[in-house]
């Protein structure tokens, strides 16, 4: 294994690598605000001019410049200059949408598995199911609510506290089993231990 060397001017090029991606922060930061350089050279202190040039990157930040920007822009200074997240276990919970339900990621991306929780809410349309397939391995466990899991050829319907595992290359997809919200917690991966898995298909009238 080869591990990293003091080669002269390294931390150089590094910092100005940094420095370098600050410009475009700033400007989309600025434009995702609708602030003019004007407006912002008021607020901060900041001459328009220095602006300019600090976003189109002909002129390097300083720590006096970069505190007022972060503080007007309403963002860490860490976001500004693209520091990596160290030392804080914390999950920064960013939800989104996804195919008519609230998926909130428990685990920062990058590893061997990946722990999502996913909400599907009562008022949400109910649709046919739509079969998809794609390389991993799947691990749900229901939270609340009642599931509907399609498959391959089973159709069933898990009740909370039950789970179930298998391979996203068969053909799958999930959903509510009736009006109630459902809620869910997905382990996704190419490996890892294995839960209880539900093989026997739902009961008659159960969905």
């Amino acid at each position: 294994m080869s591990h990293p060397t003091n080669t002269p001017g390294a931390d150089t090029a590094s910092t100005d690598d940094v420095l370098a991606a600050v410009g475009p922060r700033l400007r989309a930061l600025r434009a995702r605000r609708g602030v003019t350089l004007a407006e912002l050279g008021e607020r901060t202190g900041i001459s328009v001019s220095t602006l300019s040039r600090l976003e189109s990157g002909l002129r390097r930040p300083t720590l006096e410049q970069l505190l007022p920007l972060a503080r007007e822009h309403g963002v860490p200074l860490d976001d500004l200059v693209g520091a990596p997240q160290t030392g804080d276990p914390r999950v920064h919970l960013k939800p989104r949408q996804q195919h008519g339900m609230t998926v909130v990621p428990l685990s920062r991306g990058g590893g061997a598995i990946q722990a999502f929780k996913m909400v599907i809410p009562a008022d949400s349309p109910r649709s046919e199911p739509v079969l998809r397939t794609h390389e991993g391995y799947d691990w749900l466990y229901v939270l609340r609510g009642r599931v509907r899991l399609v498959l391959g050829d089973l159709d069933l319907v898990l009740p909370a506290g039950e789970a179930a595992e298998f391979d996203t290359r068969t053909p799958h997809w999930f959903g509510r089993a009736d009006d109630r919200a459902v809620e869910v917690l997905s382990l996704f991966g190419r490996q890892g231990e294995r839960l209880h898995l539900r093989t026997a298909p739902a009961s008659p009238g159960t969905d």
